[in-house]
C-alpha cells in the first residue's frame, strides 16, 4: 500500500529522526539518558515533545483523511452501461441499457413483496377509514390507548378532495376518528428505531387529523406516481416492516400538511407569491420574497439534465451559501420547492435522482449545519428511496473533519451513495460528457440563468370551477382504485388466480388515467415554476431535459442543428420498459 499522500512529499531532518528514535530506546530502557543534543531543540525539552507529537499526530490524521478523499485509487463506480456509446436521452438510454427496474419495485416484486405491499394496502385503507368487509380489522389498541384523550377536530383544508365531509356517499364506508385512533393506536415502534420520533408524530396525527385529511395528503402526495411506488418506497426505506413503514408514511402525510403545507401553499403559490412578497409594503413579507427569490436568481441549486442512468440532476452550488443571507424558514421552503419540483421530472421507470454538491471554492464561510440537517431528515424520513447517487465534488482537505460530522448523522443506506469526485473524469463515471456542463469542466455550453414569473403563467388557477370539476374527477378515480384493490387483495387471498388477473389488468388501466389525469389538473393546483417557462416540464407528462433555445442561456444552452433534443413521456417510457 502506498503512504498518505503528504508522507510522500514530506521529509524528515536528521534530528527529528533521532528525537524519534531515542524516546523509542528510553521506552525500552528508562535508564537511558536523553541524548545531549535533544536539549537544543528547545529551551523547554516537554513542551517541545508536547509540540512535536501534536504535530505529528496532526500531520497523520490530516494525511490519512486526505489519503482518503484524493489518493489515485479509482473512485467505486455505480452500476452503468460502459460510456461506449453516446447519451441519447432519457428514452435510447432505457433501451440500451442492460438495467433491469430496481428490486422490490412496481413490476419487480417477488410474491413476497407483494403480499407485503397488500398488507400495507389495508393498513393504509383502515387509516383512510375504509372498512373493507374480508380483510380483517385494524389492530387492536392496548387498553391505556382507548383511554386517550378525544381527538381534536382539526380545520378543513382544500385540497384533492374539495372542502370534505359533505359527501352522503362516503358515509357508510369512511369510520369515525374516534374509530381509527383506537384500532391503529396500539403500533408503535418499540425496537429503538426510530430516528426521528415518527411513532410519535404518526400518533399525533391520528388524533388531530380526520381520515379524509390523511386520504387527501396521500393522493395529492401520489401526483403523477403510482400509488404502488409511493408505497414501495416507504416499505423499502423500512426493511418491508409493514407497521413500521405504516408510522413512516403517516408521518409524512402529517408533515406535508401541518408543517410543511407542501400543496396548499408551497407548490399552489410557488415563486408567483414570492414575487408578489417582494413587492409588498410590509417589511416582514418583503424579505421572505426577497429572499426566496435570490436562491432562485443566483442558483444556489438548479436542477439540469440527466446522468448516464436517466436520474435528473440537482446541482447545489455550495460556494454560493451564506447563512446570514436567508431566514432558516426560506432555505427550508426553498429545499421543499426544489425536491418536489424535482419530483415532476420522473418517469417511470427511474424513480431517484442524483445530486452534486459542487465544492469549487468552498470556504469555512459557506458550512452550516441546520440546512445539512434538514435535507438528511427530508431524504430519510419523508422522501424516502428518492436519491441515486449524490456526488460531493472538489471537496477541499478543511471539509475532511466537517464530512466526519455528517456521516454520523446518515443512514448507512444513505451514505453508502455518496461519492467522492474530484475531476472530470470522476464525474464522467456518472455522467456523460457532452451532459456535464462546462462549468463543471464538461462539454455541454451551458449556463445557469434564472428566468422571470411572466404575467398571466398562473392564469388558469383563477378558474376555480374548471379545478373542482378536475378535482372531483381525481376523486372518483382514486375511490375506483381503492375499491378494485380490494378485490385485487381479496382474490390473492382466496388464490383464484383469474380474479386477480383480472383485477390487477382493471387496476393499472386505472392508475393510467390517474396519472394522465393529474396532468390535466396540474396548471390549477401548481404554480408555473422555471422548468415550466424554459419548456422542460411540458405538461402531459412530457418532460424535455435538453430542449432546443432561441438564444443561449435561460438554463438551455444550445443544441447542435443535426441533434434532436432528448425527451421522455411517461406513457412512452413506461411502453419502452415494458417492451425491454
Amino acid at each position: 500500500m502506498r503512504p498518505p499522500l503528504l508522507f510522500r512529499r514530506c521529509r524528515f531532518n536528521s534530528s527529528a529522526t533521532s528525537v524519534s528514535v531515542s524516546v523509542s530506546a528510553r521506552a525500552t530502557n528508562p535508564n537511558l539518558r536523553p541524548p545531549r543534543h535533544y536539549s537544543t531543540l528547545s529551551p523547554k525539552p516537554r513542551e517541545a515533545s508536547s509540540f512535536w507529537i501534536t504535530l505529528s499526530l496532526f500531520v497523520i490524521g490530516g494525511g490519512a483523511a486526505l489519503h482518503n478523499y484524493y489518493s489515485d485509487d479509482p473512485l467505486p463506480a455505480p452500476t452503468r452501461p460502459p460510456p461506449q456509446e453516446p447519451f441519447l436521452g432519457v428514452i435510447d438510454t432505457l433501451k440500451k441499457m442492460p438495467m433491469e427496474p430496481a428490486p422490490g419495485t412496481v413490476s419487480t416484486l417477488t410474491a413476497e413483496q407483494e403480499a407485503k405491499l397488500q398488507e400495507f394496502w389495508i393498513l393504509v385503507l383502515h387509516v383512510f377509514g375504509i372498512k373493507p368487509e374480508g380483510l380483517g380489522p385494524a389492530p387492536k389498541a392496548n387498553a391505556d390507548d382507548n383511554q386517550s384523550s378525544p381527538s381534536k377536530k382539526s380545520k378543513r383544508r382544500w385540497g384533492l378532495w374539495g372542502r370534505g365531509g359533505d359527501d352522503d356517499s362516503d358515509s357508510k364506508s369512511v369510520a369515525s376518528e374516534k374509530d381509527i385512533s383506537s384500532n391503529l393506536a396500539a403500533i408503535t415502534i418499540t425496537d429503538g428505531d426510530d430516528k426521528y420520533s415518527q411513532s410519535k408524530e404518526f400518533q399525533q396525527a391520528l388524533a388531530e387529523m380526520s381520515p379524509e385529511e390523511i386520504r387527501t395528503a396521500f393522493w395529492n402526495m401520489v401526483k403523477h406516481d403510482h400509488p404502488d411506488a409511493l408505497l414501495l418506497r416507504f416499505l423499502r426505506a423500512r426493511k418491508w416492516d409493514v407497521q413500521k413503514a405504516l408510522i413512516m408514511l403517516i408521518s409524512t402525510m402529517r408533515w406535508r400538511l401541518q408543517e410543511v403545507h407542501v400543496d396548499d401553499d408551497v407548490m399552489v403559490n410557488g415563486e408567483a407569491l414570492a414575487l408578489q412578497q417582494s413587492q409588498s409594503s410590509d417589511p416582514a413579507e418583503k424579505k421572505k420574497g426577497e429572499e426566496f427569490l435570490h436562491q432562485m436568481r443566483m442558483g444556489k441549486s438548479f436542477l439540469h439534465g440527466v446522468d448516464r442512468m436517466g436520474r435528473p440532476i440537482c446541482v447545489v452550488r455550495v460556494r454560493l451559501h451564506r447563512s446570514s443571507e436567508q431566514s432558516v424558514e426560506t432555505l427550508e421552503r426553498f429545499t421543499v420547492y426544489t425536491i418536489e419540483t424535482a419530483r415532476l421530472l420522473l418517469a417511470p421507470p427511474v424513480e431517484t435522482a442524483t445530486i452534486i454538491f459542487d465544492m469549487t471554492n468552498f470556504t469555512l464561510a459557506n458550512m452550516d449545519y441546520t440546512p445539512v440537517k434538514f435535507m438528511i431528515k427530508c431524504f430519510e424520513a419523508n422522501y424516502p428511496e428518492s436519491l441515486g447517487s449524490v456526488l460531493i465534488h472538489k471537496a477541499p482537505w478543511i471539509f475532511s473533519s466537517i464530512w466526519g460530522i455528517i456521516k454520523g448523522w446518515l443512514d448507512p443506506v444513505v451514505a453508502a451513495k455518496i461519492h467522492f469526485t474530484k475531476n472530470r473524469g470522476d464525474l464522467e463515471e456518472f455522467i456523460a460528457p457532452e451532459r456535464l456542463p462546462k462549468e463543471l469542466e464538461g462539454d455541454e455550453d451551458w449556463e445557469y440563468e434564472y428566468s422571470e414569473v411572466q404575467t398571466g403563467e398562473n392564469v388558469q388557477m383563477d378558474d376555480k370551477e374548471k379545478r373542482d370539476e378536475l378535482i372531483m374527477q381525481r376523486h372518483s378515480l382514486a375511490k375506483e382504485i381503492q375499491t378494485v384493490t380490494i378485490d385485487w387483495i381479496k382474490a390473492s387471498g382466496k388464490k383464484d388466480t383469474d380474479a386477480v388477473s383480472a383485477a390487477k389488468q382493471k387496476r393499472e388501466g386505472l392508475v393510467e388515467q390517474l396519472r394522465e389525469q393529474y396532468w390535466a389538473l396540474d396548471p390549477y393546483v401548481r404554480a408555473r415554476s422555471l422548468y415550466d417557462r424554459l419548456n422542460i416540464v411540458q405538461g402531459g407528462g412530457k418532460i424535455e431535459f435538453y430542449p432546443v433555445a432561441e438564444k443561449k442561456g435561460h438554463g438551455a444552452g444550445e443544441a447542435k442543428a443535426t441533434e434532436t433534443a432528448p425527451t421522455v413521456d411517461e406513457n412512452t417510457a413506461t411502453a419502452e420498459q415494458t417492451t425491454a
